[in-house]
């Protein structure tokens, strides 16, 4: 399995989304004067929350309202909202300030569609397929961990200067754009089904990889011009980059069990919770927390936690998964 896994590994890092992420940092390196106009990287991160909120909506209506699904759906909902929690603590203990923490936190609750996309492959192959409607969970995965460390930030935000306004906090936290953008689209996806889907198939396929494409490369080059004069990426920081993924995926596994998961359910969601967003999180931080350090975020989301659930989470998960189940 190890082995099938590091060729799947092999496969995804030389993903052309990947690689333009790689020729931002090493454009930045290289002091190129490479970058993209704020507004240019606002309507970038615009598109991208909305064709995945989009696609997770048709999803979620075409695979219906079954019992398994319903199942995933409530335990992968509230990982994603309360995973952010424990990883805000652990992030604030390595020492990151709030906000930095706050917006990490948040990609450690959302989750990574590559990293999906791989263990489809390792999991069908070890006798562990998930059921189709995983995809769907994916989507309603995206958004809640995205308000939950938004909610962490601004109270953070409350504490420090005073207080605001309860109606202030939950306008930040409902009302900014990603979250608009996110949910509202999820929501025209879930009503307009499979043929609004088709309509749109150009725009939230193709269309989607190339915009990716160039908002990962704008990405590499601020997270390499910002990590050329940090002093944030401390050993400690870095090691969270291992631990989270760690800990959602046992979260998942434990409490996947007890719900009763299909094998290949508890292993999809396992790599799921233990995943790291750098699509949807890193565009929605951005948006709504443009404070935040993305050079940790970012190195930690696509520079240890992608590789790492690629080569060794993946197996790791399907493994336990398998155990607990008794495959």
């Amino acid at each position: 399995m190890l082995g099938q896994t590091l060729t799947a590994a092999s496969s995804n890092l030389l993903q052309p989304a990947v690689l333009f992420f790689a020729l931002g940092m090493t454009a930045a390196f290289a002091r190129s004067d490479l970058a993209l106009s704020r507004d240019t990287a606002k309507t970038l991160s615009l598109i991208l929350m909305l064709c995945i909120g989009f696609k997770g909506g048709v999803e979620a209506r075409t695979h219906g309202l079954d019992a398994d699904f319903l199942k995933a759906a409530a335990l992968g909902v509230a990982l994603s909202a309360l995973m952010p929690l424990p990883a805000y603590l652990l992030l604030r203990r390595s020492g990151l300030n709030a906000v930095t923490a706050a917006a990490t936190a948040a990609h450690y609750g959302s989750v990574s569609v590559v990293t999906f996309a791989a263990a489809q492959a390792c999991l069908s192959e070890a006798g562990l397929t998930p059921g189709g409607y995983m995809s769907a969970v994916l989507a309603l995965m995206e958004t809640p961990a995205l308000l939950t460390s938004l909610a962490i930030a601004t109270l953070a935000d409350r504490k420090a200067n005073g207080g605001a306004p309860v109606a202030k906090l939950l306008q930040e936290v409902l009302l900014n754009a990603a979250s608009v953008v996110l949910i509202g689209s999820f929501l025209i996806g879930l009503l307009t089904g499979p043929s609004g889907g088709a309509r749109l198939a150009i725009f939230s396929g193709p269309v989607f990889q190339g915009v990716l494409c160039l908002f990962l490369l704008d990405l590499g080059v601020k997270a390499g011009r910002q990590l050329t004069s940090a002093r944030t990426l401390t050993v400690p920081v870095v090691a969270m980059g291992l631990l989270l993924p760690l800990l959602g995926a046992a979260t998942a596994l434990v409490l996947g069990h007890l719900l009763g998961l299909a094998p290949g359910d508890l292993a999809m969601l396992a790599v799921l919770a233990g995943s790291a967003s750098y699509i949807a999180a890193p565009a929605a931080m951005g948006l709504a927390l443009p404070k935040a350090d993305a050079g940790v975020y970012l190195t930690l989301a696509l520079g240890v936690t992608f590789p790492f659930n690629l080569t060794i989470g993946i197996p790791l998960y399907a493994l336990v998964a398998g155990q607990l189940t008794g495959l």
